[in-house]
């Protein structure tokens, strides 16, 4: 029988780690954004599946390679642990419109603001026989197309300031989460945990 689960959707840079204005892809590069770990141990402990989906378009445009992307996922679930806070799926997208790419070109349909991603680990989870509760399921991110992606897929958006900080943008692109929060771990305490 199918047990229905909770999942947070999480961007990654600028999100849960540093948005350093290019494109992190070495392990050294990588660093916490201020109680995001905290966060994260919070909503799995609160019942969370927690999802990394992450547009990566350094790949399609010859920044990064595959193996750095996974390598800095791999370190970042590693640096997470530490605080029983590592993320059950790691989803990203290595595509740019602006830069074709016969391999990559594919994965048009799972670059943000479009929703392959989640549609993917939702299919995944289903495989398993989870059935994810939309309803219940949030999606946080920093950009107004984490917001867009999180509303196209029926969750819960919310916009968190740190990184690219694009509430501004939101409001007049009529892109409206439903919370805004100062980092990741308000979004969690202040909105996530205190309505689920």
């Amino acid at each position: 029988m199918a047990q229905t689960i909770k999942v947070l959707f999480l961007d990654r840079d600028g999100t849960i780690n540093q948005d350093t204005g290019s494109y992190v892809f070495l392990k050294e590069q990588l660093k916490l954004i201020d109680r995001a770990d905290d966060a994260i141990a919070l909503a799995k402990s609160a019942g969370f599946r927690i999802v990394l989906v992450s547009n990566q378009a350094g790949i399609a445009r010859g920044i990064a390679t595959i193996a750095q992307v996974e390598e800095v996922n791999r370190y970042l679930n590693e640096l997470l642990a530490l605080k029983n806070a590592s993320f059950d799926r790691s989803y990203y997208c290595p595509f740019h419109p602006a830069y074709p790419h016969p391999e990559y070109d594919r994965f048009a349909e799972f670059r943000k603001p479009a929703t392959g991603m989640v549609e993917l680990a939702i299919n995944d989870f289903l495989a398993e026989g989870l059935i994810v509760d939309r309803s219940a399921s949030f999606f946080v991110g920093d950009k107004t197309l984490d917001i867009e992606c999180g509303l196209r897929a029926g969750l819960r958006p919310v916009l968190v300031r740190t990184g690219h900080n694009e509430e501004a943008l939101c409001m007049t692109q009529n892109i409206i989460p439903e919370f805004v929060a100062d980092d990741l771990y308000k979004a969690v305490t202040e909105h996530i945990l205190a309505i689920s």
